[in-house]
């Protein structure tokens, strides 16, 4: 029978004379060659076929690149929430995979074409041309026609599988399998160490040598063969070890890369509350301690590994030696294993107190540093000094009690450990001395020389505990950041609709966690597309809340939100941030240049793009007064930039992806007027074909809203025009004629708003 499989991708439904693919790249306006063309239709394809539509804006393309390179591609991919390989491969690896998804190889000309399939009785490959119809059959390829055409670049794609493998718990038995992962190096160095391990032990028998036959006996010869096997035996031991410390270094660096990039992965997956409910200082702590542990798997745990290999060739040679002597140093070495083990339990209890210790103190340093122009400006330096002060003396006395602790363990097991090293001499010879079991002097200076060694072993096995009691506590603090639940599913997983704008909120309600009362309760709105929508409001009515549902921030609400008629959850996160445009009261910008702020959402994008979205946030005059324009340097914290400016800036940036929803909470209430007046003037051209929702305190700013809501207490008041609202809702007539006490009508109470100083209280 012949041994045939073909993939179900090869026709993977719908028209048969369309390509889904190919229509949607053209729709987009990407892959204008033919082999950008064809690498995209085909990982779009792979994709479709593991249930994953790709979103072509969160592609990342460079416009000197002819076609999108392996990495990009890759990249792509995993913020898909595919799993994705970019390998080498050749024709027989090809025919031997049994998985029917489409396997993506990448031509030499640029190109792309799918394998969807195999026939091993005939060696043949059933490929697919991305770009052909769905309804085009699979062609059969050789491996001699596949080679004038691939060179062996391919991508390896499936879906992520959920649960723990998708997202593994971060502890011991994780990092323990990143290092398993090299297992080539891992041997090496477990053959170079048994090699050094051995070798080390010629220098011992060659001196036991020396002293129990070449001085009885005067035997030159063999006095000259010990020096070179000493002389050999050093040279290779000096390359080995050499060789060996290489690639401890080359481990540790592989794994120090895997761990950084993992841990900044999930770090930037968590939800915006998180960080919220964090101090900075305290969580750069916790992640730091990741370096601890690796110290501790590459370092101290691989040598008592190799310690203990040492230990199974010294045991035996001892007891062979002289039995008796063999078993006091045995008994001497568990002495020292039990004192340490004893102390291990209060040590570790002072490692979680110095850890915590060490958190706060970094937090009130990366605190004072964060808001140094608070502290300067209130001239609270002695207070933070102060807070300071205390903090170090606290991690300096709590440093202190350790060291007090940890000599314990190392003053009480010297005795035992200088017993091992030289004790062992002085109990043979006073054997050899009264009784009748004479021992010669090179076995008693072999027991010297090899009892360290011994102990050395034991009493590292011991102090493992403890380096284990610490990597275990520096775990738990990495742990208690990376293992929250993240957003990492809602940023891959979900629907990838276009969207127009139109929002629904239904009977939603949402309390923040601690809070009693809710704060949003059983709201209910909804605007069409292209609106442009106010919310005003007291203090604490509910505004912001919108806001933060709307970028999916918050998701645990009750009742439901839609966009476009489609439920908020099931909408892929990252899709809606990307197309959701953000400008808050305060902004952070990026050390770099004004372009690179401009497009840092979209890298890909060209200068043109980004002249294009300053101009529309009204921000290229001041652009181009800068010294270096659009190329200008700017540092942290924008000290060369103003108020008004900033926020224009991240306008252009909210903008330049094109969103069809803009948000802008409280984005005027810090600019001056004139910086104001620049905004709201660019207000109507930036509406025109999106839908907006802004937040303000100043009324004014919201007069050309088609709607304005009036929130209070989480729930919505009234929803109309500014004239509407004026007539019918007091609420909004109250803050309207609070702001504009010029066009107050008679009798309207203006102290009820005044200060109390102001009332005479």
């Amino acid at each position: 029978m012949t041994d045939t499989t073909r993939s179900s991708a090869a026709h993977p439904g719908g028209d048969p004379g369309a390509n889904p693919e190919v229509a949607a790249l053209n729709d987009a306006g990407i892959g204008a060659d033919a082999q950008t063309q064809a690498r995209l239709a085909a990982v779009m394809f792979a994709a479709r076929y593991h249930g994953v539509e790709m979103d072509l804006e969160a592609l990342r393309l460079r416009p000197d690149e002819p076609a999108p390179s392996p990495p990009v591609l890759v990249e792509w991919l995993r913020e898909a929430g595919l799993w994705v390989r970019g390998v080498p491969m050749n024709f027989r690896q090809l025919m031997k995979i049994d998985d029917p998804a489409p396997v993506v190889l990448l031509l030499d000309d640029g190109g792309a074409a799918l394998v969807v399939g195999r026939d091993r009785d005939r060696e043949v490959l059933f490929m697919r041309d991305p770009r052909a119809s769905s309804g085009e059959p699979a062609i059969a390829v050789d491996e001699l026609r596949l080679k004038q055409v691939w060179s062996g670049g391919a991508l390896l794609i499936r879906a992520k599988r959920g649960g723990a493998e998708g997202e593994p718990v971060f502890n011991l038995g994780l990092l323990a399998r990143l290092v398993w992962s090299d297992k080539r190096i891992l041997r090496d160095i477990a053959i170079s160490s048994i090699t050094i391990t051995v070798l080390s032990l010629v220098p011992i028998f060659a001196v036991m040598s020396v002293i129990g036959t070449v001085l009885q006996y005067r035997g030159t010869a063999t006095l000259n063969l010990v020096i070179i096997l000493m002389i050999v035996a050093v040279a290779f031991e000096m390359i080995l070890s050499w060789g060996r410390k290489l690639m401890e270094v080359i481990l540790a660096a592989k794994l120090d890369s895997r761990l950084n990039l993992m841990i900044f992965d999930r770090l930037l997956a968590l939800p915006i509350e998180f960080f919220e409910r964090q101090q900075a200082g305290e969580l750069a702590y916790k992640v730091a301690q990741v370096n601890q542990v690796r110290e501790f798997l590459t370092g101290k745990l691989m040598n008592t590994f190799i310690d203990m290999f040492m230990l199974t060739i010294l045991l035996p040679l001892l007891f062979y030696m002289n039995a008796t002597l063999a078993w006091t140093v045995l008994i001497a070495a568990g002495l020292i294993a039990a004192i340490i083990a004893a102390f291990l339990r209060p040590l570790s209890v002072m490692t979680g107190r110095m850890i915590a210790a060490e958190s706060g103190k970094g937090s009130v340093l990366v605190e004072s540093i964060y808001g140094i122009r608070t502290v300067k400006a209130l001239a609270l330096e002695p207070a933070r000094a102060a807070d300071w002060d205390r903090r170090v003396a606290e991690v300096a006395d709590l440093h202190v009690q350790a060291g007090r602790l940890a000599n314990w363990p190392a003053t009480l097991a010297m005795p035992l450990q200088r017993y091992c090293g030289y004790g062992a001499i002085t109990l043979g010879a006073y054997i050899a001395l009264h009784t009748n079991n004479p021992v010669d002097a090179g076995s008693i200076t072999g027991f010297m020389l090899l009892g360290g060694r011994v102990a050395g072993p034991l009493v590292s096995l011991a102090g493992l505990m403890e380096d284990v009691q610490k990597a275990q506590a520096a775990i738990g603090q990495v742990a208690s950041v990376l293992n929250r639940p993240n957003e990492k599913h809602a940023l891959t997983h979900g629907l990838r609709p276009r969207f127009e704008g139109a929002i629904e909120f239904d009977d939603v309600t949402f309390r923040y966690e601690g809070s009693k009362a809710p704060a949003l309760e059983k709201m209910s709105f909804k605007i069409p597309a292209g609106t442009m929508l106010g919310l005003v409001g007291r203090s604490g009515s509910g505004k912001s809340t919108i806001t933060r549902l709307l970028q999916g921030i918050n998701r645990d609400y009750q009742g439901a939100i839609r966009i476009d008629g489609n439920d908020m959850r099931e909408i892929n996160l990252r899709h809606i941030r990307k197309n959701f445009g953000m400008v808050l009261q305060d902004n952070f910008l990026f050390r770099g240049t004004v372009r690179d702020n401009i497009i840092a959402g979209r890298p890909g994008l060209s200068f043109e793009d980004a002249v294009r979205a300053a101009r529309l946030a009204g921000a290229e005059e001041f652009i181009e007064r800068l010294p270096n324009g659009y190329d200008t340097f700017i540092q942290e914290g924008s000290p060369n930039l103003s108020g008004g400016q900033k926020q224009r800036l991240a306008i252009a940036r909210a903008l330049i992806s094109d969103p069809k929803v803009l948000i802008m909470d409280e984005a005027t209430s810090a600019l001056d007027p004139e910086s104001e007046a620049l905004v709201n003037a660019n207000i109507l051209r930036i509406a025109k074909g999106r839908t907006m929702v802004i937040v303000s305190h100043r009324l004014s700013s919201l007069l050309d809203c088609d709607l304005i809501m009036v929130l209070d207490r989480g729930r919505t008041v009234d929803i109309g025009t500014h004239h509407e609202l004026v007539e019918r809702c007091a609420i909004y007539r109250h803050l309207w004629f609070q702001q504009n006490r010029h066009l107050a009508p008679e009798g309207f109470n203006n102290a009820a708003s005044a200060p109390a100083l102001t009332q005479g209280h």
